[in-house]
C-alpha cells in the first residue's frame, strides 16, 4: 500500500472526496499527517520483518571508529557480525570502551565489543559506533538493524508494514479530530485498529518464534 493509497482510503471512510497527491488540499495534508503518525505508532510497535536487514560498516585498520548513513534515527540493534573472524560483537560500555583506549594498554587486533556513540550529522540519518579493541586489519562489520521509515511525503511511498492497521488508525485518528463519526464513535475505531495490529504483529511474529520466548537467567 503506498502513502497515497493510505490516504485515500482513510478519505472515504471519511465520506470525502479522493485526491490525486497528498498536498492538493488541507485536508488532505492532515489526513496524511495523521498516517504519518498511525504508520510511526504500528512500526514502533513491533520489529517488523518488513523493517530488519544487514547494513554493513567498514572499520579501516587500527581504527575504532565508524558510521553508517541513511538511517532513521529510531533504528533498533538486533545483533552485530563480525564475518571475517566469525564472531559476533557484544553491546559494551562507554567506561570499557575509555578504559581500553585511555588507561589500558590495548594492542590492536579483532574488535570484540561496539557502543553507540550518537550521529555524526545534524539530521540524525548517520549513526556513529566505537569499536575495542581498534582494529588491526580492514574489517567488514555487519549490522542487523531494524529501521523504521522516515516521515512519508511522496505519495507513491511504501507504507511497509500492516498498511489497514496504519489506515485504521489513521481514520480513528481523524474521526477525533472532527468530532462527528457518521455513526461509529472514535473509541470503537481505535479498537478495531488495535485488534487490527495486535493480530498482524501475532502474524509477523510467528516468523521470528524465538523472539518472543522469554528464558531465566
Amino acid at each position: 500500500m503506498t502513502y497515497l493509497e493510505a490516504i485515500n482510503k482513510v478519505l472515504r471512510r471519511l465520506r470525502e472526496d479522493e485526491v490525486a497527491s497528498p498536498d492538493t488540499s488541507a485536508y488532505s495534508k492532515l489526513i496524511g499527517e495523521l498516517v504519518n503518525d498511525a504508520n510511526r505508532v504500528v512500526e514502533d510497535a513491533w520489529d517488523w520483518g518488513e523493517l530488519r536487514g544487514i547494513r554493513p560498516l567498514t572499520l579501516f585498520a587500527t581504527s575504532s571508529y565508524g558510521t553508517i548513513s541513511s538511517l532513521n534515527e529510531n533504528f533498533k540493534i538486533l545483533g552485530v557480525y563480525n564475518p571475517t573472524d566469525k564472531s559476533e560483537l557484544k553491546r559494551g560500555t562507554e567506561a570499557d570502551y575509555y578504559n581500553s583506549i585511555y588507561l589500558e594498554d590495548t594492542q590492536d587486533g579483532t574488535p570484540t565489543n561496539y557502543i553507540f556513540k550518537g550521529y555524526s550529522d545534524v539530521n540524525n540519518t548517520t549513526a556513529a559506533f566505537n569499536f575495542y579493541p581498534p582494529t588491526d586489519a580492514t574489517r567488514t562489520i555487519l549490522f542487523d538493524i531494524v529501521d523504521r521509515s522516515p516521515e512519508l511525503t511522496i505519495g507513491s511511498s511504501d507504507i511497509r508494514t500492516s498498511g489497514l492497521s496504519v489506515v485504521q488508525l489513521a481514520h480513528a485518528m481523524a474521526v477525533e479530530e472532527r468530532g462527528e463519526t457518521g455513526g461509529t464513535p472514535a473509541a470503537q475505531l481505535y479498537a478495531t485498529a488495535r485488534s487490527t495490529l495486535s493480530d498482524a504483529i501475532a502474524y509477523d511474529a510467528a516468523r521470528y518464534p524465538t523472539e518472543t520466548v522469554w528464558c531465566s537467567v
